[in-house]
């Protein structure tokens, strides 16, 4: 699934502060971290369900700074979805 979030105010600072200061390495595993903590705190996901989840996100970002796969940009995305940005 593709999704596109823009942030902004204390949610943008927050997130910029996560990377700046070494949390994360991208916005994108940020994110994904945050998504899975909510998870986590509604209990829609539980521990070993949660860890396979973060081990393939792990997985599917190492592919793309080998360069076996390819992450394209917000405006590829937003083309190929018809949406002007």
């Amino acid at each position: 699934m593709e999704t596109v979030v823009r942030l902004e105010g204390m949610v943008e600072k927050v997130l910029e502060r996560l990377i700046g200061e070494g949390y994360y390495k991208t916005k994108s595993e940020a994110i994904r971290a945050g998504i899975l903590e909510l998870g986590r705190e509604y209990a829609l996901i539980g521990g070993r369900e949660a860890e396979l989840v973060s081990r393939k996100i792990d997985d599917m970002e190492a592919e793309v700074r080998s360069g076996k796969k390819k992450m394209i940009g917000i405006e590829e995305v937003a083309k190929k979805a018809g949406v002007k940005i």
